[in-house]
């Protein structure tokens, strides 16, 4: 794929603000948060104007009618305006609207068709649109959207990272799981990033710690879910916050740079290549022994799979995690993908596939 470089909107030096409330709940509501945001660093106003819900019954959003409330927004105050799309009525509406950024939400992206829909409809039209990651931890399904869009000559593009659907996670709404945007940027590297710490959290008071993570992280803005009274929202109202609020979070956000990379900190990075080359040479090492064990196994007529073996494993190493120094998540991680590796290997040699 090859993108236009875009900024989005903004001068590319600073991160994209994207806020606003979760829902256009009245022209009142929308003008009253737009008026509190003007001055106080948002970069684009956002609004849903057509929400999905999980069951029926919920406040579903205004419709088409707000869109007229987000033109008003963008021809008296002089802010972009977005919103989200998910049918390409949608799309065809929020264009005739003249709404400046449009985005593709969670659960849309997780629907091929749906996206390919929205594709369709934004054939020959140039508008920025962002893309949330789908709502299941699946990098190729997110890049997949892009590839659709893309395939209709939509290239002014970004993505949105707004975690993923965890059913056991506590802390969040949505787990952050930052190894999957960070593998989308490894493999589509043109795109801009931001973050939705509002869906993440889905507390307010957890915005702040989520938003500078995504900015140590190099992302290149936020998308912000911004209420004048968050608890009279008609949804999501409690990972919203205030434009007072939203103002104190931006000022205390930490802007690191990526450039400027000196020679001492080029040798620290010498010194884990030096590692890691080291690390592959003991991981061709040990599918060595792994194809010895699989002959062996083999010929004595064993299973392949030893479930004790990998516990056995785990529990060896979990010294190595009690003072803080590495992550017991992360150790296992490693061996789990190290063991399914030996058991691929030490099946081919069972199965006579690789001698």
């Amino acid at each position: 794929m090859d993108f236009d470089k875009i900024e989005i909107f903004g001068d590319g030096t600073s991160p994209v603000i994207i806020a606003g409330p979760c829902s256009a709940e009245s022209e009142q509501q929308v003008m009253e948060v737009a008026t509190e945001l003007v001055g106080k660093g948002v970069t684009v106003f956002r609004a849903g104007v057509w929400k999905p819900r999980t069951r029926p019954g919920c406040f579903e959003g205004v419709g088409q009618e707000a869109l007229r409330w987000l033109r008003r927004v963008k021809e008296e105050l002089s802010l972009p305006v977005s919103t989200e799309v998910a049918t390409a009525a949608h799309v065809e509406q929020a264009l005739a609207a003249g709404i400046d950024l449009l985005w593709v939400g969670a659960r849309t992206t997780a629907n091929p068709f749906a996206v390919q829909e929205i594709a369709d409809a934004l054939r020959g039209v140039d508008v920025p649109v962002l893309v949330k990651n789908p709502v299941n931890p699946d990098v190729d399904l997110w890049i997949g959207a892009f590839e659709r869009l893309d395939n209709a000559g939509v290239k002014r593009l970004g993505a949105i990272h707004r975690g993923f659907s965890a059913y056991s996670e506590k802390l969040y709404r949505n787990a952050p799981q930052w190894q999957l945007p960070i593998e989308f940027r490894r493999r589509v590297c043109d795109v801009p990033m931001l973050c939705d710490p509002s869906h993440i959290a889905g507390k307010r008071e957890l915005i702040l710690s989520l938003s500078q993570q995504a900015m140590d992280l190099n992302f290149d803005g936020l998308m912000i879910e911004t209420h004048c009274n968050p608890v009279c929202a008609l949804s999501d109202a409690r990972q919203q916050v205030t434009p007072d609020e939203l103002a104190i979070i931006l000022g205390k956000l930490v802007r690191r740079s990526s450039e400027n990379v000196n020679a001492d900190f080029l040798s620290y990075r010498n010194r884990i290549d030096e590692i890691d080359d080291k690390l592959m040479e003991l991981l061709v090492k040990r599918m060595a022994i792994a194809r010895e064990i699989g002959a062996v196994k083999r010929e004595k007529g064993l299973t392949v799979f030893q479930p004790f073996r990998y516990n056995e494993t785990i529990e060896r190493y979990t010294g190595y995690c009690s003072d803080g120094k590495i992550d017991m998540e992360a150790v296992k991680s490693i061996f789990e993908a190290i063991h399914s590796e030996s058991i691929r290997q030490q099946l081919r040699i069972v199965n006579n596939e690789n001698d």
